[in-house]
């Protein structure tokens, strides 16, 4: 089916809603990249406007990538819910806009269609928003998940702590983690990427963080950022997972490149739930995405990579994870090239998130090369704080040293925190205290030799 809209004397056609969606986004050099963004303002505006009077049911009956060659969009298709969607089934992208947007539209009526909505229905109506409407719609949204902790209740916001070593050296990890928790910094997870993908130093990694957490009761989960099918293979010789890792992308093909399936995915899922390490609850996945991966992979398939990103959220909504990172200027500037394209991408991935009932994070970063600094990240960190997000991320001075690029430190924590009144989790929050880490506010105390914490590092320090 075609699409068509007459601006002045100018008539726009867009063959299909593949090529419609891709027009309709905001700039971005990804896009520019695989051909297939606007040519000009105006024709950007035009697809806008026809994007706006495409009915919902619509995206139903027209995949973007065939469904018998795509289990993407199999899985989109087989597990959508009429009866979620019957409470919107009538409405237009426009009016899908307006219904969000909303006063009558809260957290329960978001809740009550998310099984209803594809990733492209969402990824549609984001198109036609504004970076305030992204804010706004999002921050209705809370998606709270549970393991050792509880994160994503409204009015709180966690932090990964990031202690990223470049060979893995484990006292460095150590010592950096130990820094990150004296700021309060850990409660979405202590996780590491490592710098090499052999078994027995990913192992030695899980033994140090589970050694620690149970040596000063600390109410949180590790992750190891290794292949999942390592992590299935650490499982089977019983090394202590607590989260599951893997990056995943929009479709089939793009999972291929990283060497996973839904069969795959499924599998390390049942295998996290073996174990029965959650305390409070068993959300167990962590994912990691980011728009372009699938540009990157060759495996696009003509579709803008928003939409693509936004597919890779139905991939991981099947798991239930219980972090979902968007990491967000990491891939470089040929995908998102300046500041303002990783703002825009940060919060139209956070709201497309939320929106499917997925508890998203995001690593609010930027490559060395990108048209960017650290005052974007400032301004990007506090717009997601307003929307809500979940999670950030955690890392000494926000400069990694093993990845080599740009995030957030264990004081934009901190900053934004205190700006917007935002707690830790609940549980590891009355950890912080016992510890005598923060006050009963969460405020930091300040560190002495005495606290806990400190008391015992060195010895602790000597057996890793």
């Amino acid at each position: 089916m075609s699409y068509t809209e007459t601006i002045g004397s100018r008539t726009y056609r867009f063959a299909d809603l593949k090529t419609l969606l891709a027009k309709a986004s905001p700039q971005r050099s990804g896009d520019q990249l695989a051909g297939v963004a606007a040519a000009s303002e105006e024709e950007r505006v035009a697809a806008r406007m026809a994007l706006a009077q495409v009915p919902l049911r619509t995206f139903l009956n027209e995949a973007l990538i065939p469904y018998e060659s795509d289990e993407v969009t199999r899985l989109v298709i087989d597990d959508h819910s009429p009866q979620a969607f019957a409470e919107i089934s009538h409405l237009t992208v426009g009016d899908f806009r307006n219904w969000l947007l909303s006063s009558t539209t809260d957290a329960d009526a978001l809740t009550r269609i998310a099984a209803g909505l594809t990733p492209e229905m969402v990824a549609a109506v984001s198109k036609l928003m504004r970076n305030q409407d992204l804010i706004a719609a999002a921050r209705k949204r809370p998606v709270i998940t549970r393991f050792r902790n509880t994160v994503g209740l409204p009015g709180h916001m966690s932090v990964r702590l990031q202690p990223n070593h470049p060979t893995d050296d484990v006292k460095g990890i150590a010592a950096s983690m130990l820094d990150g928790l004296m700021y309060g910094c850990g409660d979405a997870m202590i996780g590491i990427n490592p710098a090499s993908d052999n078994l027995a130093a990913i192992t030695r990694l899980l033994l140090m963080i589970d050694d620690f957490r149970l040596r000063y009761q600390v109410p949180t989960q590790s992750c190891v950022l290794t292949h999942v099918t390592n992590t299935i293979a650490a499982i089977e010789k019983g090394a202590p997972v607590d989260l599951v890792f893997q990056s995943i992308a929009g479709t089939e093909k793009a999972n291929a490149g990283f060497g996973i399936s839904l069969a795959l995915l499924q599998e390390a899922y049942e295998a996290g739930l073996s174990l029965k390490r959650g305390t409070v609850g068993n959300n167990l996945m962590y994912f990691e995405t980011g728009q372009g991966s699938a540009l990157s992979a060759d495996a696009h398939f003509g579709v803008d990579q928003q939409t693509c990103e936004v597919r890779a959220y139905a991939v991981a909504r099947k798991f239930n994870p219980f972090l979902v990172n968007t990491v967000v200027g990491f891939i470089g500037p040929e995908y998102l090239y300046d500041g303002k394209q990783i703002t825009r991408a940060g919060l139209e991935d956070h709201f497309c998130g939320k929106l499917l009932g997925v508890p998203m994070g995001c690593d609010i970063c930027y490559t060395n090369h990108a048209e960017a600094d650290q005052d974007d990240m400032d301004n990007l960190l506090t717009l997601l704080g307003v929307a809500g997000i979940n999670f950030i991320m955690g890392i000494p001075g926000a400069d990694d040293v093993m990845l080599n690029y740009q995030s957030t430190s264990f004081h934009d924590a901190l900053y934004v925190r205190d700006v917007l009144g935002l707690r830790r989790a609940p549980e590891f929050e009355e950890w912080l205290e016992s510890m005598q880490i923060t006050d009963a506010r969460g405020a930091l105390l300040s560190a002495s030799p005495q606290q806990p914490l400190l008391e015992g590092a060195n010895d602790w320090m000597g057996t890793v």
